[in-house]
């Protein structure tokens, strides 16, 4: 069965016209061009591209109990990187799909009040990296670009 990938940028491609269709957590991204400045949101490109990596579609792409999302060869199947989820939601349009990521990674700390590496699909507390500077980080800049640009957004989430 062939990948639907009609218009859809490849994650890699080798010089022998193959091409490997898929993403990774880490940034860069395909999810993450429009952070990086490469292309913009409402890109038909991007829109495609961005569509199969939130899917079943993108080999990396997990569902489960405790949360969906993109994460990668590194720590294993199922495994949710809060990256992807910050990049998800710094890159989305949609106040529902930032909400939901906001959820998630509100969800995902596990108790420790730190963004991980990564977490499992169905249980938060299976988790990679208990404290990850990276994630940390970039999910204060999250909150921050939230607080500028969609406050509603982050008083929603306080009163849940």
């Amino acid at each position: 069965m062939a990948l639907p990938t009609e218009g859809v940028l490849p994650y890699e491609i080798d010089g022998y016209s193959n091409a490997l269709y898929m993403d990774d957590a880490n940034v860069p991204s395909l999810l993450s061009l429009p952070y990086l400045g490469c292309l913009s949101v409402d890109d038909p490109r991007y829109r495609a591209t961005r569509a199969f990596v939130l899917s079943e579609d993108n080999p990396f792409f997990f569902r489960g109990r405790a949360g969906c999302g993109i994460g990668g060869p590194h720590c294993g199947l199922g495994m949710i990187w809060p990256i992807a989820l910050t990049m998800q939601a710094m890159t989305s349009t949609d106040d529902a799909e930032i909400l939901r990521c906001l959820a998630m990674l509100k969800a995902s700390h596990a108790g420790t009040g730190f963004m991980h590496e990564s977490f499992h699909q169905d249980d938060v507390r299976r988790l990679t990296r208990p404290w990850f500077a990276w994630a940390n980080s970039l999910f204060g800049e999250l909150v921050m670009t939230m607080d500028a640009q969609r406050p509603h957004l982050l008083l929603h989430m306080l009163q849940t």
